[in-house]
């Protein structure tokens, strides 16, 4: 295919993909309410909880309001789009791809979709207890005043690192098939892995306390003792079809 095939397949992909998300975002703008709902119901259920020491409002002047219906509305078409124009992306690349690659994007998109939205769930049910234990600090007598922009982007902060952090096992295993990282290799640096589990889900969690860094992190650790048993089978398969690959030139060999 010639060079401005590539570009006019380039454009046409991308013109659809825009196409879909204006019309994502003005479904969103129909069915704001039950965004907002969505989105304002964490708030809500630790506001309960704490009384009338936090309030949320818009402190960005006159276009406040206007700019929460642009935010809201705009990650709402995004997120809900996605699946359409990562396969424009993905179909873009495929040519490109030898019939193994494809084999492995598949396997990727298979496994990592599903627990991207599991990650997002458990920072969604999760988010309620960051924001009780954030407005905790408050001194008796002061309140906290929210602005929902600021709102906005620290719950799709969180949500993606959630989701963003389910997803590392799944690489460990793409670089295990690869051939870069063993098995054995896994399991020697098992302490610091899980170590270092719990330092990552202390730094990525943006409410930085320590019942949502415990509710990113054991789920890590328990998907990265999957993956580790995943490379160990994949080790053992990949050995049987050929015993000899792993010896040094000074070993010998069975033949």
């Amino acid at each position: 295919m010639a060079l401005s095939d590539h570009f006019r397949e380039f454009r046409a992909r991308l013109l659809r993909s825009l196409l879909v998300l204006v019309v994502a975002f003005a479904l969103a703008l129909v069915f704001f309410s039950q965004l907002y709902d969505l989105v304002y119901g964490p708030y809500e259920g630790a506001r309960a909880k704490l009384g009338e020491d936090t309030t949320m409002a818009t402190t960005r002047g006159l276009g406040g309001g206007l700019l929460l219906y642009l935010k809201l509305c705009g990650f709402a078409a995004v997120v809900a789009t996605a699946p359409y124009w990562l396969y424009q992306v993905w179909a873009f690349v495929l040519p490109g791809l030898y019939a193994r690659e494809r084999k492995m994007t598949r396997v990727f998109v298979a496994v990592a979709g599903p627990l991207f939205l599991a990650g997002v769930a458990l920072g969604y049910l999760t988010f309620p207890m960051a924001i009780e234990v954030l407005i905790g600090f408050n001194p008796d007598g002061v309140t906290n005043l929210t602005d929902f922009n600021d709102y906005l982007q620290f719950f799709t902060r969180t949500l993606l690192v959630f989701g963003l952090a389910f997803n590392i096992p799944v690489f460990v295993v793409l670089l295990n098939i690869a051939g870069v990282i063993k098995g054995k290799s896994l399991a020697a640096y098992r302490p610091w892995i899980i170590v270092g589990t719990f330092v990552f889900a202390a730094v990525a969690t943006p409410s930085a306390d320590p019942f949502t860094m415990t509710f990113m992190a054991v789920p890590m650790v328990l998907l990265f003792f999957l993956s580790e048993v995943i490379a160990r089978l994949n080790d053992r398969r990949r050995a049987r079809r050929a015993p000899n690959a792993g010896l040094s030139p000074d070993e010998l060999s069975q033949i």
